[in-house]
Formats: C-alpha cells, structure tokens, sequence
C-alpha cells in the first residue's frame, strides 16, 4: 500500500501533510513518530492530517515528532491553506479551519496562482500570567500564555547564549504545567522587533512556531516590552504579529512553503493502521 504526502514548511517549522480524504489512517501516533525520524523516516516535526469538517470548511489534526496530538499549530495552519488551495480542494481564499483548539480563519495571499503566505486569526489568548518558576532553573521568572495550546515566554537579554538542550526539557516539564508546556526564550531588539528560540512540546528544538511566535508578542505586551504589531525572528524565518489587546485578538502572517512530494510504502506489518 502506499500513501502520497506533502512535505512542507512554514518559517522552517516542516510537517508531513496528508489528505485523509484520499488516504484514512487510523493510529497516526504511530505514523508520525516513525514518518518524522530523520534518518529512517522521511524526516519533520509531526504529521498533519487534512480531513473534513461539520463546523468549518475542512479540519486538521496535528501530530509531533513523538506521537502526541497537539492542539493547534500557526505554521501547519498556513501551510494547510496553501495546500487546500494549490491542491484543488476549494477555490476560497477565505477558510475557515476547525482545530482542537477551535475555529481558526485563514486569509490566503496569492502570488500569481501559488499561496505566497496566510494570515490566521489566532483568535484569542487567555490565561496570561506571570509565573514563578521557583530555585533550580535558569530563569526564575516567566509569563504564561494559552494559545489553544499551552506557551511559557522567557524573556533574556542575549537568546543565543541559551542552551536549548538542556533548558528546553527541564522547562517544558515544569510541574507548574502537568501536560507540559512549549517554551520561547525570547530577546527584544533596538528597533522593538523580537528574536525567539523554541523549545516544542512534544517535539523539541524547532525552527519556527506559529502559536509560540503570538505567545511572545502577547506576552511582550503583557509585560510592557512590546508594541501591537511586531516581527518574530525565528531560526527559521519571521512571522509578522498583530496583538489587539482592545479586542484580544491575535493575527498571524507569514509564509507557507512546499517542499516536495512523495510516496510512503506501508508494509504488512502496519496494514493494521489503514482502513
């Protein structure tokens, strides 16, 4: 059996996209922990699944590198309207995207027929906070912010000077957070722009996240370091970010890039995760 699938990436944040309405999978925990090995998988940080939807136009579901659902992703969102798009499967370039984490519109920008970059109203944050991480950690102090998905923003005077490896898991492990959280390291720069480091949940050391990427120009506000529209610089590129607080809402704008497309065999032994 083999299932076709597209590689993708937004801001570097790369996922293995594939169209549920041609190929039904069941247990993609499996799949993605296999599929998103680098060396003997194809290689990403999760798999999306594109599927249909009673409550918008069409729904994802998004898988990390080690198997867990996340709630919601701001990169596999932009890459999922462009897909949807250049892939035939609507005409709109308006998309309402149902998510575990709610209802998620997509403004896709064109350049010529190809999706150049999305717009996604993240809608809005909650929970925000400042936290107090107590002895033992590099930082004893951070602000929380819930994207649909869980976020803790560091704020540090020098972000390459952090070391991921060691701080990103002892971070996301938090107790304060028992379902575990995503991390940003974040720096403010002259000209009030934002440079960010990310430790994924689920996935560790990213190039890029959407949702974490909102969490900071949130939490930039929330804490008086930031300003309402605000670039994040990711190692893999950067994400415009719109905060109204007046409204409490959240606008994300950035590129969707495809990367190639392939055929994935499904031997015997996994004939027991396909319809």
């Amino acid at each position: 059996m083999k299932i076709e699938f597209t590689k993708m990436h937004g801001a570097g944040n790369d996922y293995i996209y594939v169209n549920t309405l041609k190929y039904p999978l069941v247990q993609p925990e499996a799949f993605a922990k296999e599929w998103s090995k680098p060396h003997t998988g194809i290689g990403s940080d999760g798999l999306v699944l594109i599927e249909p939807s009673e409550k918008g136009d069409f729904s994802m579901r998004i898988f990390n590198a080690d198997g867990s659902e996340a709630m919601m992703c701001g990169n596999a969102s932009r890459c999922v309207g462009k897909y949807l798009y250049e892939y035939g499967l609507t005409d709109k370039k308006e998309i309402a995207l149902e998510t575990l984490s709610g209802i998620k519109t997509l403004y896709l920008h064109l350049q010529g027929e190809n999706v150049d970059s999305v717009t996604v109203d993240m809608g809005a944050p909650h929970d925000i906070r400042t936290v107090d991480l107590g002895n033992g950690y590099l930082f004893r102090e951070g602000t929380a912010v819930n994207m649909g998905n869980p976020h803790l923003v560091i704020f540090t005077h020098d972000v390459s000077a952090i070391d991921l490896l060691s701080e990103g898991p002892a971070m996301e492990h938090h107790p304060l957070f028992p379902n575990r959280v995503n991390v940003e390291f974040a720096q403010i720069l002259p000209d009030g722009n934002i440079r960010m480091r990310v430790w994924e949940r689920g996935s560790g050391i990213t190039q890029a996240c959407g949702t974490g990427a909102c969490a900071t120009a949130v939490a930039a506000t929330f804490t008086g370091r930031g300003k309402g529209k605000t670039d994040i610089i990711m190692d893999g590129g950067t994400l415009t970010i719109e905060y109204q607080p007046q409204n409490n809402r959240v606008l994300m704008t950035g590129p969707a890039t495809k990367v190639f497309d392939g055929t994935i065999n499904i031997d015997k032994n996994n004939i027991a995760l396909w319809h």
